[in-house]
This record gives C-alpha cells, structure tokens and sequence, in this order.
C-alpha cells in the first residue's frame, strides 16, 4: 500500500472493519521499512476477521515469516488497532505465505494425534497455540472424524484431541 492509495481511500465508502487494516498495515508498513524490507502489503476483509497479507510464498522478508515472528508481529499490530480504535481487534497476519505453512504444520500435528488416538490412546494434548490455530485445528480435527476441546487459560491454552 502506498501512500497515495492510504490517501486517496474516503474512510465514508470503506466497509466496516476497514480501519482496522487501514491501521494494521501502515502499522506493518512501517515496520518493514524501519527494517529496510520490501513486502507488497494487502488487506483481506471477511465479516469473521480482517488479514494483513504480507508478501508472498517464498519472499525473501528477512526471517519475518518464522512463526514465532508472525505471531509477535501480529499481536503488536492488533495492539495497535486496538490503541487506536478502542476495540479488540481479530486481525490475523500473514507473512510470505506463513498461515499456510503453519496450517500445514497443524495438519501433521493431528495426523500424528490422530494415530496416537488410533493407537490406543484416550487423550491427546496438543502444545498451546493462538485461537486462530485452535479454530484451525478444531476444524482438522472434526474432519477426522474424532472431538476436541481447548484447556487451560491464556498461554497455556491448547487442545485435547479425543476419540469420537
């Protein structure tokens, strides 16, 4: 996003929930060129949550894409949202094709909880994870046929995969 577009954009035609990625990407905008990282920035707005797309797959941005990156860089650009609108913000971020290695990754993880479950296993506990995630792996899990159900409190909480 250029400057020119964050201008020319009339915040009275915007969908709801425009904002919120307005902020989030001159937020992530700007942290990419303090790092000196060039990353074409767009905003995905779906009535559920608004993303912030950042790059694409295989983009060179500097290590940026590592999951514990994302995951530090999307809560400092939800806290921004949230300083500036005074709501708590659902924004989720996706750096060089993150979300779908990590969605990847949380596929082998119930696969692997899965067969455990198969084996013999009563329980599951998977490690502690965002709520995005757990919203993804709540979905992987039902399309395997078994339950789940999330434990414990703020960090710390994560999954138990069960048998159906």
């Amino acid at each position: 996003m250029t400057e020119q577009d964050a201008t020319v954009r009339d915040e009275a035609t915007q969908p709801e929930g425009a904002d919120e990625g307005d902020i989030a990407a001159d937020y992530i905008e700007g942290l990419l060129d303090i790092a000196d990282l060039d990353g074409d920035i767009e905003i995905e707005q779906t009535d559920a949550r608004t993303t912030i797309v950042v790059g694409e797959s295989g983009d060179d941005l500097g290590g940026l894409s590592k999951p514990e990156v994302v995951s530090a860089l999307q809560e400092l650009a939800r806290l921004a949202v949230q300083q500036q609108t005074g709501e708590f913000s659902r924004l989720v971020l996706d750096v060089a094709g993150s979300r779908d290695a990590r969605a990847e990754e949380l596929q082998a993880v119930v696969d692997r909880a899965a067969a455990s479950i198969a084996a013999g296993a009563e329980s599951v506990p998977l490690e502690p994870m965002s709520s995005y995630e757990r919203k993804l792996v709540h979905d992987l899990v039902r399309e395997r046929g078994l339950n789940s159900e999330s434990e414990g409190e703020a960090q710390s909480r994560h999954i138990l995969v069960l048998p159906a």
